[in-house]
């Protein structure tokens, strides 16, 4: 089967006009590591932040077996699978968390660079700490979403720090010489009596942002007395540990894709002595929670897939709170108001009315029908 970048798909991720499954990045990428790929043991080359398996299959075609493969999101995941699939070449790659095991003794890593700073210097102290002393990286992304900033954290840990021609608006760094690294450590701050845990990449870091503090300030004082309780997105688990505070009878599901978020979560659970009770599970959207569930989710629904700011996540994450409530159950949604949410919750979840609001977000409640 030839492999061609054309047949990629970004699906089960949101698909639609400027979501796209392989970039110019990652055709640069892949360009700027051929010659360190081909002079390389094919079992010793990474890939992390590959968004839908462009790095990842794009490495195999030319003839890595054994890619150790790290993805944040559980829908890169399985469009990576899906990808594999379809183009021929399932069983070329094995998926890791990012731990030591990911990058011991690699010699390539490819890297998508993350929008977060804090991210990076985690992901470039784990190389550094781990990766063979020859190991060179490849890290490269949108010119729009890169700054000198991220010269400077790569430089934290490696001896050599270049920068590739741009093209098509796109750059590498290339990182070699590692220096002293670390493994991550998530961030940890007290707010306002709550304590916060983060991984670099986490929304909102070690804080709690004002559209979550609006919606903890009017989440109800009764639970229901029917119905696992949901914090839906959960990032940090601020909402599932402040709950789980509040409510000492209650155990809470915090749901969340993203590893670094399931991490952070976890973390903010036990710093909060709630870890006993705020069960974390990485999921694509709620796919393991039953249908007619829950009695309650609260949710601050994302609106970035990948890079790319997008209206279409949030009725995603709306039809799946419909689906998993139980009739009667409620979905506590907060939102920026310009984006005008109450529609597509009345469509599909229920009677929707609003709770609060402020300068820029709005809180509301819908009830399952």
């Amino acid at each position: 089967m030839t492999f061609s970048f054309d047949a990629l798909r970004r699906s089960p991720d949101v698909e639609g006009p400027g979501l796209v499954a392989v970039d110019a990045a990652d055709r640069l990428i892949l360009d700027e590591s051929a010659d360190a790929r081909a002079g390389t043991h094919p079992e010793r080359i990474v890939v992390i932040g590959d968004t839908h398996g462009a790095l990842t299959l794009g490495a195999a075609d030319a003839g890595a077996r054994g890619i150790r493969v790290h993805q944040d999101a559980l829908s890169g995941e399985r469009a990576l699978g899906r990808n594999a699939e379809g183009v021929g070449l399932v069983g070329t790659f094995t998926r890791m968390p990012l731990s030591p095991e990911l990058v011991r003794d690699a010699e390539v890593v490819l890297l998508r660079l993350p929008r977060s700073l804090d991210a990076l210097a985690d992901q470039a102290g784990l190389i550094a700490h781990y990766a063979a002393p020859g190991v060179r990286v490849f890290a490269g992304g949108r010119l729009k979403h890169m700054s000198r900033s991220m010269n400077e954290v790569l430089g934290r840990r490696f001896g050599v720090v270049e920068a590739s021609l741009a093209r098509q608006k796109s750059r590498v760094l290339r990182a070699s010489d590692p220096r002293e690294g670390a493994d991550p450590v998530p961030a940890r701050a007290d707010v306002d009596g709550l304590v916060v845990c983060a991984f670099g990449g986490a929304f909102a870091g070690a804080t709690i942002d004002i559209g979550t503090r609006l919606l903890l300030a009017h989440l109800p004082e009764q639970m229901p007395n029917h119905g696992v309780v949901i914090d839906f997105a959960c990032g940090t688990g601020v909402v599932a540990a402040e709950l789980a505070r509040r409510h000492p009878e209650l155990t809470v599901i915090a749901s969340d894709q993203s590893a670094v978020a399931v991490a952070s979560a976890r973390a903010t659970a036990e710093a909060n002595g709630v870890g006993d009770r705020v069960q974390v599970v990485r999921d694509d959207l709620l796919a393991t929670q039953p249908d007619g569930s829950a009695g309650l989710i609260a949710l601050n629904p994302p609106f970035h897939s990948d890079a790319a700011v997008t209206s279409a996540l949030a009725p995603r994450f709306f039809r799946e709170a419909g689906r998993v409530l139980r009739p009667g159950g409620e979905l506590w949604t907060v939102w920026n108001s310009p984006l005008n949410y109450r529609g597509a919750l009345e469509r599909t979840v229920g009677p929707t009315r609003q709770v609060a609001r402020n300068a820029k977000f709005t809180v509301t409640v819908s009830v399952a029908r």
